[in-house]
């Protein structure tokens, strides 16, 4: 058996140590091989460097300053400008910019708009609060602790009922009845208000809620089916 050998021996040391246990015709086979190991390796360093220079040409000047891991993935990029070639060899590395990412301090909880309007609710304290547990008195309120969240109240359907008063003189019969005139509408005689419309024009082309969502939503809130060519005929009529 060949005895061990430690990693840092050169090429002469290993030939020296092969040449002790193997004939002379399998030693120089071995020392053919390890010639062709080294001119292989050498060869892959000189493809390499060639390899480089092409992408510093192709790149530019500023690519030098990049890795060669990350010239190749340049290369798999369906399109890259010198601009971000340059961008990317002053960018910093990927461990730098997660160091500073942990170091960075929480900016704090996130402020709700000014804008909205504040429904307050306040909670009292329990029977057994308001009474000192020492003495037996009555206790004072003396502050709050005050908290924000945001909250939304959820639509509610219902039917509006208009009626149009009517009017007519009991002495001329010949005159006639004169109702009240009515609002105007965006679809007239139709099942929904304005509101429903407008709503409906909106969530379709602000929020991109298809018509047929539209529709499976009503029938789910309020139990009222309204097909889906009714609601193109809204849009039709909007526009």
């Amino acid at each position: 058996m060949v005895s061990a050998v430690p990693a840092s021996s050169t090429q002469d040391d290993l030939l020296e140590a092969l040449r002790a246990h193997l004939p002379a015709p399998l030693l120089d086979a071995a020392g053919n091989k390890l010639r062709q190991f080294d001119f292989m390796e050498l060869k892959i360093q000189l493809l390499e460097e060639r390899l480089r220079k092409k992408l510093i040409e192709k790149y530019g000047p500023k690519s030098d300053a990049l890795p060669s891991a990350q010239l190749e993935l340049l290369e798999l990029e369906p399109g890259v400008s010198s601009v971000e070639v340059e961008r990317e060899s002053r960018r910093e590395p990927l461990d730098r910019i997660e160091s500073k990412k942990r170091r960075k301090a929480h900016p704090g909880r996130q402020q709700l708009p000014a804008e909205l309007a504040r429904i307050e609710k306040t909670i009292p304290c329990t029977a057994e609060q308001c009474v000192c547990p020492r003495c037996g008195r009555e206790t004072s309120a003396i502050g709050y602790d005050e908290s924000e969240m945001l909250d939304v109240e959820p639509a509610k359907y219902f039917v509006l009922r208009t009626r149009r008063e009517k009017r007519a003189c009991k002495s001329c019969a010949e005159a006639g009845v004169a109702p009240a005139p009515a609002p105007p509408r965006i679809v007239e005689k139709g099942l929904v208000s304005d509101r429903i419309v407008i709503g409906t024009i909106l969530n379709k082309y602000t929020a991109h809620l298809p018509l047929y969502r539209q529709s499976a939503l009503l029938e789910r809130d309020c139990g009222f089916e309204i097909a889906r060519a009714t609601m193109d005929g809204w849009v039709l009529r909007v526009g």
